[in-house]
């Protein structure tokens, strides 16, 4: 008998070129090719060691690109391929097609403005999402051939950019039953302490669903980012067996932690549909 092709609930470290990176060996029967990076194969220095691809943080501009440019050729591509958004935890979202390419590749100031997702039909751009504790978030629906990542921390979650994202994706075709999602390394429910004004914000947007993500401690909560996104997620439509979390987080010092050190720097989901079966 074949082989069963990979489940979206297996994720694995690999190596493309120099870096490695997290990626989703199921994600190119889908016709999606991904990877989440690590902090390792760059060339930023400091807090920002070494793969940095923020340039908000206060790094070395050059090396951030320099990183960039590494970042995109794992998955085939170049530095004139990727788009950015500028993420303001929000749940707006931009529809891009190949005329974007290169957004915000260089310099913030032609990044798609006041974006925490982004979705396309077509395969030229590399949509990347930028995090070091929230969810980095890739959705796609197959048949229609709709790609869509997402920023969602806290603000993301309970501002409904998961919801946003999908309704974005519907108005271009996509069903929400025929959804996959993903989710990346987020930061863990143990390291992560809320207080009330988070935990009200989550009740008000989750309903009674929010006790599955809040944890009391004392006076504050412990709270599952990954969970409320994924919570959100169901809400807008998707089947509960096409969301997967990566049991990964950022607790792994693979990866850039906000609550672990400030300054830091930031590591990416970048994705890019290619050919239905094809390499991942």
């Amino acid at each position: 008998m074949p082989a069963a092709a990979p489940s979206l609930a297996d994720s694995e470290f690999g190596t493309e070129g120099p870096l490695e990176v997290l990626r989703w060996p199921g994600l190119a029967a889908l016709g999606v090719r991904a990877v989440v990076t690590t902090r390792g194969g760059g060339v930023s220095a400091g807090p920002y060691r070494s793969l940095n691809l923020g340039l908000h943080v206060g790094d070395d501009p050059e090396a951030v690109v320099e990183n960039r440019r590494r970042a995109a050729a794992s998955l085939g591509a170049t530095l004139d391929d990727l788009v950015f958004g500028v993420q303001v935890h929000g749940s707006g979202v931009s529809v891009v097609g190949p005329s974007d390419a290169g957004r915000g590749a260089r310099t913030e100031r032609d990044a798609m403005a006041s974006t925490d997702a982004l979705v396309t039909r077509a395969s030229t751009p590399v949509l990347v999402t930028l995090v070091a504790d929230c969810s980095p978030i890739l959705l796609v629906d197959p048949t229609a051939r709709v790609l869509a990542t997402a920023h969602a921390g806290w603000r993301g979650a309970v501002r409904g950019v998961g919801r946003a994202t999908v309704g974005a994706m519907e108005a271009l075709g996509a069903s929400p039953a025929r959804i996959h999602a993903v989710l990346g390394p987020t930061i863990p429910p143990s390291r992560y302490e809320v207080g009330p004004e988070v935990a009200e914000a989550a009740e008000a947007a989750l309903g009674d669903s929010a006790r599955s993500v809040l944890e009391p401690d004392g006076a504050r909560w412990r709270f599952d980012v990954a969970g409320a996104n994924r919570l959100m997620l169901l809400a807008a439509g998707l089947s509960p067996s096409h969301v997967h979390l990566a049991p990964w987080a950022t607790d792994d010092p693979r990866f850039f932690s906000d609550r672990a050190e400030r300054p830091c720097g930031r590591f990416g989901l970048l994705a890019r549909l290619g050919a239905p079966g094809g390499p991942s």
